[in-house]
């Protein structure tokens, strides 16, 4: 699927590069992961900043984990501008980048956290130090649970790349060498670990629509799954069960976003994207609903956030 440099440039008109104001607001922000559904959450993402919605802590999974980084460093737009300009660079996704990763993995991390052409570099050293808080959740293939990487590590990028590493396609990332698989595989949406550690505000951007559920599978992933992680019967265990988990804990988001305890943000209608989408203008549709959503809830957001 090809697409010209002037139907590119086309779509990313209208998706600025720039910074977004340093006034930071107290709370927690929880980011849902989803491969390329994760363009919606950029949408999102944009609209908040570019209001003066940075929120003070992120805690991000998996595609999450790497919107969460831009979004922690104030980068508007440089996500979305990734996931439409480089789709379709062989050393962004697919074969070419799992051959030259470390990770063996189908995305070029270390490609798209580099010197990108025509757009701004990853603000790294604003990431570890400019005061605010961001968290990568990935799960620990040995004890098969989910682990909580903070921005005050030297390897922060690291925990990030095995955050998103998947399962079945991509061999373990290591960190202290221990082996890590994406943060999904045990805590999709960490929205309870923000309430154990005292977040009194918690906004939660879904990639999901709220009532979209997960088919139970879990006897014939379980077969699946301990054929090929014999070695790590946990994880094994906990990966057959993450639909069925992450239909519960989508009930219990339910119940607190009622009760108004956290305030979130889903996509408006159901989202039917692959998990590595090629179609652009699927992807550019994606990231146009997450930023008129965003839009559309901002009053109430203010209100819920006290500003």
């Amino acid at each position: 699927m090809g697409y010209s440099e002037e139907e590119i440039v086309e779509m990313l008109k209208d998706i600025p590069l720039k910074n977004a104001s340093g006034d930071i607001i107290d709370g927690a922000l929880v980011l849902e992961g989803g491969a390329f559904r994760g363009v919606y959450q950029e949408g999102v993402l944009d609209c908040l900043m570019e209001n003066g919605i940075n929120l003070r802590t992120t805690i991000g999974v998996s595609a999450g984990a790497l919107n969460g980084v831009s979004y922690s460093t104030g980068q508007i737009g440089r996500c979305a501008h990734i996931n439409i300009r480089y789709r379709h660079d062989g050393r962004y996704v697919g074969i070419n980048a799992f051959i030259k990763s470390r990770l063996k993995s189908v995305i070029g991390f270390d490609y798209i956290f580099g010197s990108l052409p025509a757009l701004p570099n990853l603000d790294i050293d604003g990431l570890k130090n400019n005061g605010r808080t961001f968290i990568a959740v990935a799960t620990n293939v040995e004890t098969g649970k989910a682990e909580y990487f903070y921005n005050t590590r030297d390897d922060i990028m690291d925990c990030v790349k095995a955050s998103a590493t998947l399962p079945y396609i991509s061999r373990p990332a290591l960190i202290n060498g221990k082996p890590y698989f994406d943060g999904g595989c045990a805590d999709r949406i960490p929205f309870r670990y923000a309430m154990d550690n005292g977040y009194k505000k918690i906004v939660v951007i879904k990639t999901r629509d709220r009532s979209f559920r997960k088919k139970s599978k879990f006897e014939r992933k379980l077969l699946v799954t301990k054929r090929i992680y014999s070695s790590y019967p946990d994880f094994a265990a906990n990966l057959a069960m993450t639909d069925d988990v992450y239909n519960s804990v989508c009930d219990e988001l339910d119940k607190y976003e009622n009760k108004k305890s956290i305030f979130v943000i889903a996509p408006s209608k159901p989202i039917n994207i692959k998990m590595l989408e090629g179609d652009l203008v699927k992807l550019k549709e994606l990231y146009d609903l997450g930023y008129n959503d965003a839009l559309n809830s901002l009053e109430d957001l203010r209100n819920y956030l006290g500003v």
